[in-house]
C-alpha cells in the first residue's frame, strides 16, 4: 500500500490510517492536561503489572519449546533411538503446527476479545502436552507430541504482540515488546540453570531419567503459571473494565486515537472478520517484513542447538549448561536498552541493523578460531543479535497500525511465515559440520547480511511514503498526519 497522489488511494490512506484526520480533543473530560498526565502515568502502572504475566509466560514457553536441546545433553536421542536427522525432525517439525495456527489464532483473538481466557487456555493444552513428551518411548511418539506443541504455542506469541499494540502507542510499543521478548532470552538463560538442575539431580528418581522430568516438571510450572494468568491477563481496552474506572477506561481508547488519529475499534473494523485478513496478505510490505523476518530467523537458528555450540569449548554437560547463561544475560540487557532507545529516538532500521552486525562479528569469530576464549565471545555476539528481532517486530507492528483486524493478520502472518527460518534453521546445524560449524556459520552470515539490505529497502520505501503524505498535506492545506517510523 502506498502514498500515490490519486484520490481513491488517498483516500484508502485516510480511511485505514487517519492522514487527514485532525484529533483536537481537548482533555477537559480527565480534568485538564496535568490531571490527565496523572492518570495515564497510573493506567500505564496498572497496565505493566498486568502485562507483566506476559514476561513469565514466554519463558514457559520458550522452556517447553527448547529443552529438548537440553534433554539431548543426557539420553533424550540414545533412550528414543534416535538416528541421522532424525533428531532434526523432532525440532523442526514444531514450526510446522506453530505456522499452520498463528493467523487463525489471532483473527480468533481479535473476534472474541478475551485474551485474558483464550491464552491461558491454550497454555494449559501446550504444558500439558509438554509432560506428555516425557512418557515418549520412539521417534513417532516424540515427533507427534512436538507437532501439537507447536500447534498450540502458536497462540502465544502474535497473541501477546497483538495484545500489547492494542494498549500502547507507537512510541511506547518497541520498549513493551523488547520487555516481552526479553522472556525468551531469559529462558535461554536461566532455562539452562534449570535444566542442569534438573538433569544433575533427578535421574533415576521414581525410576525414570532426568531428561524426562525435565518435561515433567517444566510442564507442570506451565499449567501452574496458565491457571494465575486467567486472573492477571487484561483483555482488550473496550473489555476490560474489572480493574479500571470509567474515565481510565476512556483515556485508555483515547490515547489510541490519538496516536495514529483514528480509533481502534469499530471505526476501522469493517467488512466482517475476513476483511482483516484481505487488507492484510494483499499488501506487499507484509510479505515483505515476514521474508525479512525469516532471513533473520535463520541466521538466529542458533538459539536451539546454543548448548550445543557451548559444548564445542569442551567442558563437561554441567559447565556447558552454566556457561550457556552468561551470554543471554547480557543480551537481555542489551535487548532492553536498545529497544528503550529506539522508542525514545523514534528510529527502527539502525536499532536492527547494528544488532544484526555485532552477530556477523561473532559468526567471522568462532568461523576464524576455535580458541576457547574467542569462542565463548562470539557467543555473547551472536545472543546480543536478538535484540535486532524484538526492535524488529515492534517495526512490524508500527508499519500496520490500523484497522486492528489488519494488524492482528499481519503480526501472526509476518511471525507465522519466519518460522520457515526455524524449520530450515534445524538442519543449519548437523553434527557432522562440528566442533568448528564453518558451513553453518557461514550460512549464517549469508542470512544476517540479507536482513539488514532488505531492512534498508523497507526504510527507504517508508521514507518515501511519509514524504508524500507531507506533500500532499501541504499541497491540501491539511494538519500533520500519519507518519511511519522508519
Amino acid at each position: 500500500m502506498s502514498l500515490e497522489r490519486s484520490p481513491s488511494i488517498a483516500s484508502k490512506e485516510e480511511a485505514e490510517f487517519g492522514f487527514s484526520k485532525e484529533v483536537a480533543l481537548g482533555d477537559e473530560e480527565f480534568g485538564g492536561t496535568e490531571e490527565r498526565k496523572k492518570l495515564e502515568r497510573k493506567l500505564l502502572r496498572k497496565l505493566d503489572m498486568r502485562m507483566s504475566i506476559l514476561v513469565v509466560i514466554y519463558i514457559l514457553n520458550y522452556i517447553d519449546r527448547n529443552n529438548a536441546s537440553a534433554a539431548r545433553l543426557r539420553g533424550f536421542e540414545a533412550d528414543l533411538h534416535l538416528k541421522g536427522q532424525q533428531f532434526a525432525t523432532i525440532l523442526s517439525i514444531l514450526y510446522v503446527g506453530y505456522i499452520l495456527m498463528q493467523i487463525p489464532s489471532n483473527m480468533l483473538l481479535n473476534y472474541t476479545g478475551r485474551p485474558s481466557i483464550y491464552l491461558p487456555c491454550c497454555m494449559m493444552i501446550w504444558g500439558t502436552i509438554s509432560c506428555l513428551t516425557g512418557v515418549t518411548t520412539n521417534f513417532v511418539g516424540a515427533l507427534l507430541t512436538r507437532f501439537f506443541l507447536g500447534f498450540v504455542e502458536a497462540a502465544f506469541f502474535p497473541g501477546a504482540l497483538f495484545l500489547l499494540s492494542k494498549w500502547y502507542t507507537r512510541n511506547e510499543l518497541g520498549m513493551r515488546t523488547a520487555l516481552l521478548s526479553c522472556g525468551s532470552l531469559i529462558s535461554n538463560a536461566f532455562g539452562s540453570l534449570i535444566a542442569s538442575g534438573i538433569l544433575d539431580g533427578m535421574q533415576g528418581k521414581l525410576g525414570h531419567a532426568a531428561w524426562r522430568w525435565l518435561f515433567y516438571i517444566e510442564g507442570a510450572l506451565t499449567i501452574f503459571a496458565a491457571i494465575c494468568a486467567i486472573f492477571i491477563l487484561p483483555d482488550f481496552p473496550t473489555t476490560s473494565h474489572r480493574w479500571l474506572s470509567p474515565l481510565e477506561v476512556k483515556l485508555a481508547e483515547r490515547r489510541m486515537l490519538e496516536d495514529v488519529g483514528v480509533g481502534d475499534e469499530a471505526e476501522t473494523e469493517t467488512g466482517g472478520p475476513l476483511h482483516g485478513l484481505m487488507q492484510a496478505i494483499t499488501d506487499w510490505k507484509v510479505w515483505w517484513l515476514a521474508l525479512t523476518l525469516t532471513s533473520m530467523v535463520i541466521f538466529l537458528s542458533f538459539n536451539a542447538f546454543f548448548p550445543t555450540l557451548a559444548a564445542t569449548m569442551g567442558y563437561s554437560t554441567t559447565v556447558t549448561l552454566l556457561l550457556c547463561a552468561p551470554p543471554w544475560a547480557f543480551a537481555t540487557l542489551v535487548a532492553f536498552g536498545v529497544a528503550r532507545h529506539s522508542d525514545a529516538t523514534g528510529e527502527r532500521f539502525w536499532h536492527v541493523a547494528l544488532p544484526l552486525a555485532g552477530g556477523l562479528v561473532g559468526c567471522v569469530l568462532a568461523t576464524a578460531t576455535m580458541h576457547t576464549a574467542a569462542r565463548y565471545v562470539a557467543l555473547f555476539l551472536l545472543a546480543q543479535a536478538y535484540a535486532a528481532f524484538i526492535v524488529f517486530l515492534a517495526w512490524v507492528a508500527n508499519s500496520v497500525p490500523r484497522p486492528p483486524g489488519k494488524r492482528a493478520v499481519a503480526l501472526a502472518l509476518v511471525n507465522a511465515f519466519s518460522q520457515l527460518g526455524n524449520v530450515a534453521g534445524s538442519y543449519v546445524w548437523p553434527s557432522a559440520w562440528g566442533p568448528s560449524y564453518r558451513s553453518s556459520y557461514a550460512i549464517c552470515i549469508a542470512t544476517n547480511g540479507l536482513a539488514i539490505v532488505m531492512c534498508f529497502v523497507f526504510k527507504r520505501h517508508l521514507e518515501t511514503l511519509n514524504r508524500r503524505a507531507e506533500e500532499r498535506e501541504r499541497e491540501q492545506g491539511g494538519p500533520k498526519g500519519f507518519r511511519y517510523i522508519t
